[in-house]
């Protein structure tokens, strides 16, 4: 098979959600669905989680399902599907900012109790920036839930996107009778407790008398109102505008019954987009180009204290990988060769031979690689749009033993390239400051340079509302801005200019009085 027929056949997407709307319980059924495991519940198994436990991995617990296996390929349908499961706990959120980027469009899945959360909106924004397509489940229609309308306002309302239905519920809760496809206009029966899933009913039209025989003349007559509404309020669906990312079509369902994910599935696989081009620092490249390239987007270590087996997930974008080839790594300028080579499958690995656009592939890696780092056949591009987001918990870094000083530099400089915080070193005075999106990841980072380095610190809280990275057209009207905010001046592990603001209030206040300052909060700008 040929490198355009290979592009053609994948997609590679990834699963976000506030924690518990039912993304872990989405993701396990797609991969039933895809043959990739065998019984529901294997995904939380304690069998999957013995495959990378470490001394630390009760934090990680509170993510779900294990960093392990936040890669995971299946083939459905003559399709090959590169899932990527993200964090749902906002203390990881960086994480998960981070895979989306290697991701071409995405599930959001939304409780139908709850709505639109917090976060969701975090990771809309995410979204957003790449005009990433997005689909949305709406789950646990099994439970009393809130107003569908009322939830396809709020989505548009607080993510900012045009929504189309494209499936509709028929009642909730203890009622719930199914949902109506309107993309392919067949019913689907619900059956509490059923885990076997049916062909659709075929009703073309709406108004078939059949529809009041198997749902009842009440809840029939309720959809068909619905119905009209819809079709009278949201434009025609149109796949152009779902792949620019300007309208999300919306799935109702019940993940835990197994039901109206083989309708998302089967719909998905048809209108999400295979594998795409991508900026880099040169040009645009294209999947369909026959010389490899991939980026790095997430680097996990083993957590031992020796840091063997640490892996690189690297992205490819365009040509094929082979295993045993030498490819040039463009930050060190030189070539390296990847000898060791894992896909992923559930919860296995298994050593890849060759990788084409869309998969992602495990490197082991010694240290060479990370996050942001672009591969190539020999040509000098960076892939672009890898951003630091500005953290949320700032702590200094206060070193208890003198004697360990060169292991806790070297301790922070590694676990910062794997990309479990951000380091700010302050100008006047070497201040590290170490921030981050959640408290969970002090602790992590805490109990990793003890056990991985031997270096014991202690995070004292830092008064800092943002971290801004800082530019500007006119390099004298920067280096004033720097000299008379000393005091509050850092930088980042690239070394970028940084602007550690006290509070909104005082950030705003200097915004104004400094206009030909740009103030950015991700470190991509």
């Amino acid at each position: 098979m040929g490198l355009e027929q290979e592009i053609a056949k994948r997609r590679t997407f990834g699963i976000i959600s506030h924690p518990d709307a039912g993304k872990t319980t989405l993701t396990e059924k797609l991969l039933l669905f895809g043959g990739a495991i065998q019984k529901a519940g294997a995904v939380k198994s304690s069998k999957i989680r013995d495959h990378a436990r470490s001394d630390w991995m009760e934090i990680e617990k509170q993510r779900g399902i294990s960093v392990a296996t936040s890669v995971m390929g299946f083939t459905y349908d003559d399709v090959k599907i590169n899932l990527l499961d993200t964090p749902g706990h906002q203390d990881f959120a960086e994480d998960t900012y981070r895979t989306l980027t290697a991701v071409d469009s995405v599930i959001m899945v939304i409780d139908c109790v709850k709505g639109v959360e917090i976060q969701t909106e975090k990771l809309m924004e995410v979204c957003r920036m790449r005009n990433t397509p997005v689909i949305c489940f709406i789950n646990k229609l099994d439970r009393e839930g809130r107003d569908p309308f009322e939830l396809l306002d709020e989505i548009e309302e607080k993510l900012r996107i045009k929504v189309r239905p494209l499936s509709w519920p028929i009642s909730m809760g203890k009622t719930f009778k199914g949902v109506y496809s309107l993309y392919e206009k067949n019913l689907h029966l619900f059956t509490p407790s059923k885990q076997t899933v049916e062909e659709g009913i075929e009703i073309q039209d709406i108004s078939d008398a059949r529809l009041d025989a198997y749902i009842g003349e009440n809840y029939a007559k309720q959809l068909r109102a619905d119905v009209e509404l819809i079709e009278a309020v949201y434009p025609e669906f149109v796949v152009d505008d779902y792949l620019a990312g300007k309208v999300a079509p919306v799935f109702f369902g019940s993940a835990v019954n197994n039901f109206g994910v083989k309708e998302l599935l089967d719909t998905f696989i048809r209108i999400a987009p295979p594998p795409q081009p991508r900026a880099t620092t040169a040009r645009l490249v294209s999947p369909d180009e026959g010389r490899f390239t991939g980026f790095v987007f997430k680097i996990h270590a083993n957590m031992d204290p020796k840091h063997r087996n640490r892996i690189a997930f690297v992205r490819v974008c365009s040509g094929k990988f082979e295993r045993g080839s030498n490819y040039f790594h463009v930050r060190q300028d030189r070539a390296l060769r990847f000898s060791n080579a894992t896909a992923f499958m559930a919860q296995d690995r298994e050593t890849v031979d060759e990788a084409w656009p869309g998969d992602i592939v495990g490197i082991y890696d010694t240290g060479n690689l990370k996050i942001g780092d672009t591969l190539t056949e020999g040509e000098r591009l960076t892939y672009t749009g890898i951003p630091s987001f500005s953290p949320e918990i700032f702590k200094e870094v206060i070193n208890l033993d003198a004697m360990k000083t060169k292991q806790l530099e070297k301790g922070l400089l590694q676990l910062m390239e794997e990309g479990v915080a951000q380091l700010f070193t302050f100008v006047l005075g070497n201040k590290k400051v170490v921030g981050t999106v959640g408290a969970l990841q002090f602790e992590v980072i805490q109990f990793r340079l003890k056990h991985e380095y031997g270096a014991t610190v202690q995070f004292a809280p830092q008064n800092i509302y943002k971290a801004c990275w800082i530019s500007s057209d006119n390099p004298k009207k920067l280096q004033e801005f720097v000299e008379s905010k000393q005091r509050h001046i850092a930088r980042d592990k690239e070394d970028k200019l940084v602007f550690m603001a006290e509070s909104r209030a005082w950030l705003q206040m200097v915004q104004e009085n400094f206009p030909d300052i740009k103030f950015h909060f991700t470190s991509e700008y």
